[in-house]
């Protein structure tokens, strides 16, 4: 449910209407390919897992490639959780501003702020507890969503029209702007699905992952599919993807036509809930790697400092900073901060799964006991995925839409870079 949490978010319930506008209907193939570099991700974490029980996605890049590129993933990891919550707290005091306009979005997303962190206070039994209803209450929305705009679709619930499949083959047919264009969208796909791997960072704390793992990976992966591409099939079907408002969130659009009472009022609780759901995730991901940097002496020592509750309160605090921060930057410049800020998550979320491939690819070979659970058609599935994943980093980088975000991102790769070989010199 935690990276349920953190995949379903701004990219889903905002990104749809981009990603759609890119690709028209056909973008569903951009969410079912990086579903499928995902799964193979996934694989390889749980693979790693029950080898090296207790190990984190730092932990099996150390492992596989020593100190520096531990301490460069890690970080890269940090700062991805970081941009990413700032993303959704903005967002959601966005959508606050819904039923408080007279409140400013910086205010109301300083307060989402407090609310996040003292859920982050808490022990981690009972954060997961809350994490579990908080995705949950989410997803079951979705659901929903998925099941009335179905009815509509096929014509069970009234709405005044009947030629809904027409949509999905005029206004320039399944793939209106080329085939070409899903590469396009996918570099918003990947923002969207990042977070996925919050798996691999909260197994650590996991009970019994060996037999656990492997399972809950499996249906994880097909079920983010599902939850990605039906609600953008239903969209399509009921609104033509050229006529999609970039104004208000296309699952509002689509709610306005079942022609409920209250539904865009319902849809904006949706989702609040899904954004928050992710930031709550994020926050438990940068804390927890935070950590894990100051354990392996790859941070301050005071990062590895835990409450009684099991709570690195020192990272915590740190990660407070940065999400008040960025909820002042709202206050000076609202439009920039998703300009600035989107492009760095998907370019780094292709850096990390890229890292958990080779890592996997490494230490195959060594494994001290053979795994219950092996990813299948090793090595060659495993090459696919990475060379895949390098395509679509590349493509990050020569988009000229992202040029100031991903010059950030190149600029702190480099820094990272070298701080590591001069603090690790013996490595």
């Amino acid at each position: 449910m935690m990276a349920m949490g953190g995949a379903i978010g701004t990219g889903i319930f905002k990104g749809s209407a981009e990603t759609v506008s890119l690709a028209g209907p056909g973008v569903v193939l951009a969410y079912v390919f990086a579903g499928l570099l995902l799964l193979v991700v996934m694989g390889a974490i749980a693979e790693m897992a029950i080898v090296y029980p207790n190990t984190n996605i730092k932990g099996f890049v150390l492992k596989a490639f020593g100190s520096r590129a531990s301490f460069v993933i890690g970080w890269l990891y940090c700062l991805l959780w970081l941009a990413v919550c700032v993303i959704e707290v903005v967002v959601a005091g966005s959508f606050l501003q819904y039923w408080l306009p007279q409140i400013p979005i910086w205010l109301l997303s300083l307060g989402c702020t407090a609310f996040l962190i003292g859920v982050n206070l808490m022990n981690v039994k009972h954060y997961g507890e809350f994490e579990f209803w908080f995705a949950g209450l989410k997803i079951a929305m979705i659901i929903v969503f998925i099941v009335l705009g179905g009815c509509i679709l096929f014509g069970v619930i009234p709405s005044g029209q009947t030629d809904y499949w027409s949509n999905f083959t005029e206004h320039g047919g399944f793939f209106p702007n080329g085939v070409a264009s899903i590469f396009s969208a996918l570099l918003i796909v990947m923002f969207s699905f990042g977070g996925s791997e919050l798996i691999g960072v909260s197994v650590t704390e996991a009970k019994d992952a060996e037999r656990v793992l492997p399972k809950v990976i499996k249906n994880f992966v097909w079920r983010i599919i599902l939850f990605y591409t039906l609600p953008i099939l239903v969209i399509c079907g009921l609104i033509p993807w050229n006529e999609l408002s970039d104004q208000s969130s296309p699952f509002v659009q689509v709610l306005s036509i079942s022609g409920l009472q209250g539904s865009a009022h319902v849809m904006n609780f949706i989702l609040i809930i899904a954004v928050l759901s992710a930031a709550n995730s994020g926050i438990y991901g940068c804390t927890r790697m935070l950590h894990s940097l100051a354990a392996e002496g790859e941070a301050p020592r005071a990062f590895a400092k835990v409450s009684d509750k099991g709570v690195p309160v020192y990272s915590l605090a740190l990660t407070a900073a940065a999400l008040v921060s960025g909820s002042m930057i709202a206050y000076v410049a609202q439009d920039q901060v998703f300009g600035l800020l989107m492009a760095f998550p998907g370019f780094v979320v292709s850096l990390v799964w890229i890292a958990i491939c080779l890592a996997q690819l490494k230490l195959r070979r060594s494994y001290p006991t053979n795994p219950s659970f092996k990813i299948w058609a090793f090595p060659y599935i495993t090459l696919f995925t990475t060379a895949a994943l390098g395509i679509i980093a590349l493509l990050f980088v020569l988009d000229e839409g992202n040029r100031i975000s991903i010059t950030a991102s190149l600029v702190v790769l480099a820094a990272l870079t070298v701080i590591s070989i001069f603090k690790f010199k013996r490595t």
